[in-house]
């Protein structure tokens, strides 16, 4: 397991590392299914990334870093273990267009406030939903 981690972490920062240095304007990180629970810091420095793909990962808190990143259109959070989300800080988020939180153990309280406060698309698995098997 340790190593598996240590592998994951790794591809992560490479990952970062290339997608700050490739200065695109399209800018995507892909990391899906790496067994991630949280996000580098450097993650912090990705002002221009427009989408952010962490499905299929273990996070248990959602990652609030991504709430600063000013181009950011489009985050896929689909089968992790969140409970709770910053909708507020969501939807103050200018460029955000889509969120998906699929096959979350989402608390009750945001499957009520996020629909009034939130104007992008937002996608949530009915209650007591569980993913499909791979």
């Amino acid at each position: 397991m340790l190593r598996k981690m240590g592998e994951a972490v790794a591809r992560v920062a490479r990952k970062v590392n290339e997608t700050v240095e490739s200065g695109s304007d399209t800018l995507e990180l892909h990391l899906e299914g790496n067994f991630l629970h949280r996000l580098p810091n450097e993650v912090s420095t990705l002002q221009h990334l427009k989408a952010i793909d962490l499905s299929r990962n273990q996070f248990r808190d959602f990652p609030e870093q991504l709430t600063t990143l000013p181009a950011l259109e489009t985050i896929n959070l689909e089968e992790n273990e969140i409970v709770d989300v910053p909708v507020e800080k969501l939807a103050a988020m200018p460029t955000l267009r889509s969120i998906n939180l699929r096959f979350n153990p989402l608390n009750a309280e945001v499957r009520v406030i996020a629909p009034p406060l939130i104007k992008f698309d937002m996608l949530m698995s009915p209650e007591g939903a569980r993913a499909p098997p791979p």
